[in-house]
């Protein structure tokens, strides 16, 4: 992790006691969405609610375009309502007794005139595709759509930084899904920070084109989201980026490991870092061959599988044959289409752990 960049727009520097461990965060960003991406209970929320001013922090700083919302030196702690900070909450917290035009006008910078009120509530309206919807109130309201008032409330108040947390996580798949390309378009023309805590790697690689990855209140991994998907530094971000395969592992030569639970030695491209503890690759970047003469390439036989609506899971075990159904070494997820060609296959089959795809990990 490196420090924070002095003169970045959003700077963060806190330390602040949770139940069972301390949240202890330093990094900085500008105005590309960074992801806060982490299992729940990692402190994710808690960065957003000190940001807010929701919440103090034992002790730190943060620096908002220039100007101090929290020193604990120098005893600053803005008031929540002074940080000029947009927060959209899980559940949405619109006012039930408002009507939309309503909810979204209360973000409003004060001393609008009428008319100004109206054109800028239609403004938001249009912006969020909610035209039609000004007078009803928010039970009558879907919840993506609900989502999408919350986002045009804190929108309309100009904030300098604006806090989204898992603001998709009520939703539906498909809606998620739609919901997020309207969250890009919607971040494209806003100036300010944008943060975004999220579990969900996939919603945080669409969205956010920077990633902080969380664990246990500290900032394990810091970069953009490519680098942390084709090289996480860790098992545990590894994990967190969706990989599923992983095995001990010993430097053998320069290019050369052992993989101590897979029960194999490998070429590997990437230079071996010298704190190496495991080597890992991703379910979908296995492959199978007839060439036995590729690198890396070992027989397998396959032990179980699992059916999803377009691929298939297989738990597969290499050099000899399983002796139970847990007794596997990879999973490789494959297209039904392979699936059709490969399953009548006689075994062993022969898999291919590619040299390029194999991702080095250190404790």
């Amino acid at each position: 992790m490196s420090p924070p960049t002095p003169h970045a727009p959003l700077i963060i520097d806190i330390e602040t006691q949770l139940p069972g461990f301390q949240l202890k965060v330093a990094f900085s960003t500008d105005e590309q969405p960074l992801g806060l991406l982490g299992e729940s209970g990692a402190g994710k929320s808690m960065i957003l609610r000190n940001i807010a001013g929701i919440e103090t922090p034992t002790k730190g700083r943060i620096v908002l375009n220039g100007r101090v919302l929290f020193d604990s030196q120098s005893k600053i702690n803005l008031p929540a309502r002074d940080r000029r900070i947009g927060f959209l909450v899980q559940n949405y917290a619109l006012f039930p007794h408002m009507s939309v035009a309503q909810n979204i006008a209360f973000g409003l910078p004060k001393k609008l005139s009428a008319s100004a009120i109206r054109q800028q509530v239609e403004t938001h309206l249009i912006a969020l595709q909610l035209q039609g919807l000004a007078d009803r109130y928010p039970h009558q309201l879907s919840g993506g759509q609900q989502q999408r008032v919350a986002l045009a409330r804190a929108l309309a108040s100009q904030p300098e930084a604006l806090l989204l947390d898992e603001p998709f996580s009520a939703l539906d798949s498909y809606l998620r899904s739609q919901l997020a390309q309207q969250m890009i378009e919607t971040l494209k023309s806003y100036n300010g920070v944008t943060l975004f805590v999220t579990h969900d790697m996939e919603e945080a690689y669409r969205v956010c084109p920077n990633l902080l990855v969380m664990q246990q209140g500290k900032a394990v991994q810091y970069g953009s989201k490519h680098d942390i998907f084709e090289r996480p530094t860790t098992v545990s971000v590894a994990q967190l980026t969706g990989c599923k395969n992983f095995s001990r592992a010993n430097i053998k030569a320069s290019q050369q490991v052992e993989a101590i639970d897979w029960g194999c030695t490998l070429r590997v491209v990437e230079p071996v870092p010298d704190s190496l503890s495991h080597v890992g690759i991703r379910a979908h970047q296995l492959s199978f061959t007839k060439d036995l003469s590729d690198e890396n390439t070992l027989p397998c036989w396959l032990v179980e599988t699992i059916e999803t609506p377009h691929r298939m899971t297989l738990f597969l075990k290499l050099n000899q044959p399983p002796t139970n159904a847990s007794d596997y070494h990879l999973q490789a997820e494959v297209f039904k289409e392979k699936w059709a060609t490969l399953k009548d296959q006689p075994l062993p089959w022969h898999l291919r752990i590619d040299p390029l795809r194999l991702i080095l990990l250190k404790h």
